[in-house]
């Protein structure tokens, strides 16, 4: 049996709410008997890659600056943020909606310098970036009066963040209570005696030491990122795409002259890399 499909179909005159909820209904059928076997199978353990892919892609879109791909790209997001919360609902533990309230309430009550609080003084207030995110903290903070007080400063941070990703934050929590170096050439002093280590390292010929001195090197390469303000992730990102870019471009001149990378040699294919750098 199949279903009409334009009761679910947006409108031009549909209010964003009502497009939301003909998405949420759309979810709610295809997990139904009546629906797909493939929606009705999945779980919130088997949509976890699926959540990652998709933000993923959102980030994708953005660095293509392609307004078409972004639009797209939130939308299959959004479904997988409708999905999750449908599976939950199936399982009786929470419904989109309170995940909407939750985050409603949230917003509000950490942005008191823009959404006054019942009683209190209506004027503006004025706050800087710095101001905001400290205020966020304090407030996230008094959240947690009524629960249990986190074992550490690091509870929270995410173990399946990408490996850089999570130095970064961890870094940024550590900072808050003055451990941190004071400023970018501090990390990058330390950046130096860390490619030191690991240079010891591989003169000693033990892989297990070289690995602990590389990821020390690494850890501290994203937190000089976090001192200047860059996105580590993002940066090497950027990075692997213009490798990608200039390597593609050297294929490229050599299949021209009727060659191949597999059919040059190590020093001429350094000498076509620097002029394909000088290029771009």
């Amino acid at each position: 049996m199949t279903l009409p499909a334009a009761p679910f179909l947006p409108t031009d005159e549909d209010p964003p709410g009502a497009r939301f909820q003909k998405l949420v209904e759309i979810m709610r059928t295809l997990r139904s008997p009546e629906g797909c076997a493939w929606d009705r199978k999945q779980t919130l353990q088997t949509l976890r890659p699926y959540i990652l892919e998709e933000a993923y892609e959102v980030v994708a879109a953005i660095d293509d600056g392609d307004p078409g791909g972004i639009c797209d790209e939130l939308g299959d997001l959004l479904l997988e943020v409708v999905f999750v919360a449908q599976v939950a609902a199936d399982e009786g533990d929470f419904t989109v909606a309170d995940a909407t309230d939750t985050i409603i309430a949230k917003l509000v009550r950490r942005h008191p310098h823009v959404f006054t609080p019942e009683g209190e003084d209506e004027s503006a207030r004025e706050l800087t970036p710095e101001e905001v995110s400290a205020q966020w903290d304090r407030i996230k903070a008094t959240e947690r009066g009524g629960s249990p007080a986190p074992e550490s400063l690091l509870d929270g941070i995410p173990a399946v963040q990408p490996a850089l990703m999570r130095a970064s934050r961890i870094g940024g929590r550590t900072t808050k209570v003055g451990f941190d170096w004071n400023d970018p050439q501090g990390v990058l002093q330390k950046t130096d005696e860390e490619l030191a280590e690991l240079r010891d390292a591989v003169d000693s010929a033990d892989q297990a030491h070289i690995e602990e001195e590389l990821g020390d090197l690494l850890f501290t390469v994203a937190n000089l990122a976090r001192k200047l303000e860059v996105d580590p992730e993002l940066a090497l990102r950027a990075a692997n795409d213009k490798f990608e870019r200039r390597f593609r471009t050297m294929e490229t001149r050599l299949r021209e002259r009727g060659t191949s990378v597999e059919e040059t040699s190590t020093e001429d294919l350094e000498q076509e890399w620097q002029a394909v750098k000088r290029l771009s």
